[in-house]
């Protein structure tokens, strides 16, 4: 009886353990009753709230806080999802919560709003005077960046597109630790687990399917760093059939999915409409730039009339921003999983 009383704590421990990989408490301040929507909040759910109001206090550009606020819109409805799903009892092994808390991490270290770094993040890359050792966070990366700046290869226009597209490979490398956190944490758990095997509290499944994401993650990350190291010795090839990052790495992928030439097909024309959709964003990142620039330089004039206006216009600008980027975050969610679908096929 001692016996099994002792397996019920440590399969009730594991359980809960599964339930915090990413560190999140759930109860406290971030339980169900505290979870809604306070009054005059922007989201649903308070932790996300207090991340909002801490990107405002840090005074983020205006770029970065709309960026922010579609990762956030695409958090939250993937956190309310996921809310229906445990109530319904479809998420017993805490592998889809996991995979929330991890995501919340990588947007928390994304904006720097992770706590390690009490001052504000700096909103310039490199290419505006930022420091290239703070912001890439790899030796060879900063090799390669260094080499192309320097090569006269580049316009300034492909240097900017450059940059976004080691900013890029810099995010997928750190939601893959994220990812391998979680995997070390997952196996430490079935490691210690104590009982029959079919009572062990982490499925084999699970870690199946995790280590398949981790595999997925690591093959974009080298297919990421050699086309990087590609383009910075040569260049950017004139007849490159995508220009965004974001798009050139689905396209990489894609073609080494399991997909039949009318799926391959269908899904390169889905991302030349990914790529105009995010050229629009863009645009629009331009324009509210120039708005927050115009505003400031209003408000030390004195003239309230045009400052009113221009507030409308800079308040319209800001909401459209927003809209196109969650659509954007959305967009590459769904493509991201396609893909991932078509190259986990190609393991079987």
């Amino acid at each position: 009886m001692a016996a099994a009383r002792a397996w019920v704590v440590v399969a009730a421990a594991a359980a809960g353990l599964l339930g915090l990989l990413a560190g999140a408490a759930r109860g406290g301040k971030y339980s169900r009753e505290t979870n809604e929507r306070p009054r005059d909040g922007e989201f649903r759910v308070l932790k996300l709230n207090q991340v909002w109001e801490k990107a405002q206090r840090l005074q983020l550009s205006a770029v970065k806080l709309a960026e922010l606020h579609s990762d956030l819109k695409v958090q939250e409805k993937d956190e309310l999802t996921w809310k229906k799903l445990r109530a319904d009892g479809l998420d017993e092994d805490g592998e889809k919560e996991a995979r929330l808390r991890r995501d919340f991490h990588v947007i928390l270290t994304r904006y720097g709003l992770d706590g390690k770094k009490d001052a504000q993040p700096a909103d310039t890359n490199f290419i505006d005077g930022g420091s290239e050792s703070d912001v890439l966070d790899d030796p060879r990366l900063e090799k390669l960046w260094n080499k192309a700046k320097t090569s006269g290869k580049f316009s300034g226009e492909e240097l900017d597109k450059l940059w976004r597209e080691f900013e890029h490979h810099k995010e997928k490398v750190e939601e893959y630790n994220m990812l391998l956190e979680t995997v070390s944490r997952i196996e430490e758990i079935h490691k210690n687990a104590i009982g029959p095997a079919h009572e062990v509290p982490v499925k084999e499944d699970v870690l199946q399917g995790k280590h398949a994401d981790l595999k997925d993650k690591l093959r974009s990350i080298h297919q990421g760093f050699d086309r990087l190291r590609t383009v910075s010795h040569r260049g950017y090839d004139a007849s490159s059939e995508f220009e965004e990052p974001r798009v050139i790495d689905l396209w990489d992928l894609a073609r080494t999915a399991n997909f039949t030439k009318k799926e391959l097909e269908s899904f390169r024309e889905e991302l030349r409409h990914f790529e105009a959709k995010i050229e629009k964003h863009q645009h629009y990142q331009k324009q509210l730039e120039i708005s927050q620039e115009k505003l400031r330089h209003l408000a030390g004039t004195g003239d309230k009339e045009h400052l009113s206006h221009n507030k409308e216009k800079y308040a319209l600008l800001e909401e459209k921003t927003k809209a196109l980027g969650y659509k954007v975050k959305k967009h590459l969610q769904d493509l991201s999983t396609r893909i991932s679908r078509g190259l986990q096929h190609n393991e079987l």
